[in-house]
């Protein structure tokens, strides 16, 4: 269709993982972000599935940020025939590589321990994609700094602002050129929190026509007490027992955040200087990179250069070949382990996981959101044993749970942020979320600013041409929903009314 103009949601719907936004306008197809599903056995199998929609006929990808839930399909959708460009901010850049690098040597790696151990049903098991994957889909990489418009083709341009989530991240902000004049639509990507260490508040939300936005915590609140407050005596009291800790955590801002507080508790005398192991050398490859980006304007100018270089606590240790892992797994006494991945869903983490988790005189850390489906939302949820390398595993350890070190904004930091548009957007598609969470969000933006709310459905598809034009059927809030049917058709997906 030569005048389309839709939003389809092949990803990010009714889950935190695998977002993938696709807004045709014309003859231009742009995907905001390019996730991989994580967690449930039914979104992970999605990974594998051909795209619902041609992947040759996307002609740019907008990365709103490095982590994998928004950045980790890249090397299999140019598998399946991706060749356009995928623009992000000079930080994503350099941590794409590193986090897509880390994504395809975890799957690889594995890979083969299923096929040496003999524990996957598939003969042989497969990684979702290789390194070579990984070096072709950054090929076609380019910097797109925060504030610059960048045109996309046939009346299309988008740029980037700061998103306060992690180093890199961004809402994109695009306007499309259509016969009754320039229409905006805002994609959130993830928001980060204000106040919070490390990153300076979001941008304010500029005018739009049509908002996307994540609801990952749109049903709940972040503690308000100081995360220090909050660790300090579980620390020291599974110290002092002989314990061990085990951080999971995301090695992008996370593990910054987490390093800056130990360092805190020791030099205070809070805690006792026991080995800390950093067991992710993505993790010290990322912190470089947040080293370099101290000037960038994004982070927060709170901290000084000295800070930022003495970032890590003395008693740290990095353990970056597959062999010191091995040797930190067979350390016993006190110490602190901090490892990814975050959610538990796979990595070295694993190893010290299944060591770790039968002994009641340790305690597990998890730090951030754990999705539905994650061996983290399982221990959160007071799992008494967990599946790890094929054996059920006993769980006795303790577990404290810190969401508010999480660095997504919450409900109320989500609204704030709406808040700070001059006018309120017509339409809202709140996506990234679990189905409460996403639900709960909806009904908040509808009683705050009176916009039409959708949640969407994985592969609806909107015809936003109709909703401005009046035209065709209308659901209850006023817009036309079609889903898009697996149906291939002389070469061409075709889109199908619903009806």
């Amino acid at each position: 269709m030569e005048n389309e103009f839709s939003l389809a949601f092949h990803g990010g719907a009714g889950t935190v993982t695998g977002s993938k936004h696709l807004l045709t306008a014309g003859g231009t197809r742009v995907l905001v972000d390019c996730g991989m599903f994580q967690g449930l056995k039914r979104l992970r199998l999605l990974n594998w599935e051909r795209p619902e929609f041609d992947p040759g006929a996307v002609n740019n990808i907008i990365l709103t940020h490095a982590h994998i839930a928004h950045s980790g399909y890249l090397p299999r959708l140019g598998r399946e025939g991706f060749a356009g460009r995928i623009h992000a901010v000079p930080a994503t850049c350099e941590l794409a590589p590193v986090l897509l690098h880390d994504s395809a040597k975890l799957q690889e790696e594995d890979a083969e321990y299923a096929n040496r151990k003999s524990y996957s049903k598939h003969k042989p098991a497969l990684p979702l994609y290789t390194t070579q994957d990984v070096e072709r889909s950054l090929q076609h990489l380019t910097r797109m700094p925060y504030g610059q418009w960048q045109p996309l083709g046939d009346g299309v341009e988008a740029r980037l602002h700061n998103a306060g989530h992690i180093l890199g991240s961004a809402f994109a902000e695009v306007r499309v050129q259509r016969p009754d004049g320039v229409k905006t639509i805002v994609f959130s990507g993830d928001l980060g929190r204000y106040g919070a260490p490390l990153h300076r508040d979001p941008d304010p939300m500029p005018a739009c026509d049509v908002l996307v936005i994540e609801s990952t915590y749109g049903d709940r609140k972040h503690d308000p007490t100081p995360m220090i407050d909050r660790i300090r005596e579980p620390f020291r009291r599974t110290l002092q027992r002989g314990g061990a800790i085990l951080i999971p955590s995301f090695a992008v801002a996370r593990v910054q955040l987490v390093t800056l507080m130990l360092r805190e508790l020791q030099e205070a005398g809070d805690i006792a200087d026991v080995p800390i192991h950093i067991d992710s050398p993505m993790a010290v490859k990322v912190t470089e990179i947040y080293r370099r980006h101290v000037h960038s304007g994004e982070l927060d100018e709170a901290l000084s250069d000295e800070e930022w270089h003495r970032l890590f606590p003395r008693e740290v240790q990095f353990c970056s070949s597959v062999e010191d892992s091995k040797a930190l797994n067979r350390l016993r006494g006190p110490r602190i382990i901090i490892a990814s991945s975050g959610m538990l869903t796979g990595g070295r983490v694993l190893h010290h996981l299944e060591r770790l988790a039968p002994d009641a005189r340790n305690l597990i850390v998890l730090v951030g959101y754990q999705a539905e489906g994650t061996r983290g939302r399982a221990l959160l949820g007071g799992a008494k044993t967990l599946k790890l390398h094929g054996q059920m595993v006993p769980v006795r350890s303790e577990i404290l749970t810190l969401a508010g070190l999480s660095a997504h904004a919450d409900v109320d930091e989500l609204m704030r942020w709406v808040g700070t548009a001059p006018s309120p957007p017509k339409q809202v598609f709140v996506t990234h979320g679990e189905p409460a969470a996403a639900a709960a969000l909806a009904g908040r933006i509808r009683q705050f600013n009176g916009a039409a709310v959708h949640v969407p459905r994985l592969h609806e598809w909107v015809d936003l041409e109709r909703r401005e034009a009046g035209g065709g059927r209308r659901e209850a809030r006023g817009w036309t929903l079609i889903q898009l049917r697996r149906r291939k058709e002389d070469g061409r997906w075709r889109m199908e009314d619903g009806r």
